[in-house]
């Protein structure tokens, strides 16, 4: 993994082929049949003909087995804290006829100065095979290492007409990421990409996991989107991912207790358990 890391700190990304194994691929397409239809993007940003589907993770195993996978942490591991936490899990499918999203990263909303390491890693996986016809992810190669002023006209940094100022800038840099289907993109939440215009007759089908600093909010509230029924049955580590942790010292305690223990079928919230109390007096 050394070489992706040192991709990572040079130029914003990294590809991993054969991500997923052929029966994860075939698990993951059936389920896509099954699940897409009516989830369309509600602005220029979602897609206007582009579908997700959100708390990915929640939905089947092989999905939660994938947030999971050692390479993927390993990489973690090197550009985030201990007690890291999933922050977004998705699946982002592309139709024909869809406009090049805005240009935008992925940790814009942390409004900490740039330039800056990473406050968060993404991962974009590719289900069908990504061309620069079927709206491949672009990139700008170096540009996680840009200052806020270098990125003006970013999505959330800037209005419409500035956003067109920074196509017209950014236009003799940018890379169409062309991948096979299985394959991973690996990238620095501070870099500068978005989702390609669509020209083809068929779709791009994607799903993308994102990973935080411990410290930061996690685009996605994982504590009301994933039953605590459902929760309880996941691995100890996904648990983890999913914010059931302590950062040290008490970072995400629950009225002084691990959050896991939250999870306990018999868990009463003190909140609760001490109101009650109170009433019986």
């Amino acid at each position: 993994m050394d070489m992706h890391r040192k991709a990572l700190a040079q130029q914003g990304y990294t590809v991993l082929p054969d991500f997923l194994s052929a029966q994860q691929l075939h698990r993951i397409n059936l389920l896509f049949d099954q699940w897409l239809g009516g989830h369309l993007g509600r602005n220029a940003f979602e897609g206007q003909a582009t579908e997700r589907i959100y708390t990915l993770v929640a939905r089947d195993r092989v999905f939660q087995d994938i947030v999971e996978d050692p390479r993927i942490l390993a990489l973690c591991s090197t550009q985030l804290l201990p007690n890291f936490l999933l922050t977004a899990s998705q699946a982002i499918v592309i139709g024909p006829g869809e406009t090049a999203q805005p240009w935008h990263t992925d940790d814009a909303f942390y409004t900490v100065p740039r330039p800056r390491p990473m406050i968060s890693l993404s991962t974009i996986v590719a289900v069908e095979d990504f061309t620069p016809e079927n709206g491949g992810t672009q990139v700008v190669p170096g540009s996680h290492r840009w200052s806020d002023a270098e990125l003006a006209g970013a999505y959330l940094q800037g209005d419409e007409p500035a956003g067109e100022a920074l196509d017209q800038r950014v236009a003799a840099q940018v890379q169409t990421v062309t991948m096979s289907a299985g394959s991973c993109l690996v990238f620095a939440g501070t870099l500068l990409h978005r989702g390609g215009a669509n020209a083809s007759c068929g779709t791009r089908r994607a799903f993308s996991n994102q990973y935080c600093q411990p410290w930061a909010r996690p685009q996605e509230n994982f504590f009301l989107g994933i039953p605590p029924q459902l929760a309880s049955a996941m691995s100890p580590q996904l648990q983890s991912l999913l914010g059931y942790s302590i950062h040290p010292p008490f970072m995400g305690q629950v009225t002084a207790y691990h959050p896991r223990r939250a999870l306990d079928p018999d868990f009463v919230a003190p909140v609760l358990r001490d109101l009650g109390d109170a009433e019986r007096r």
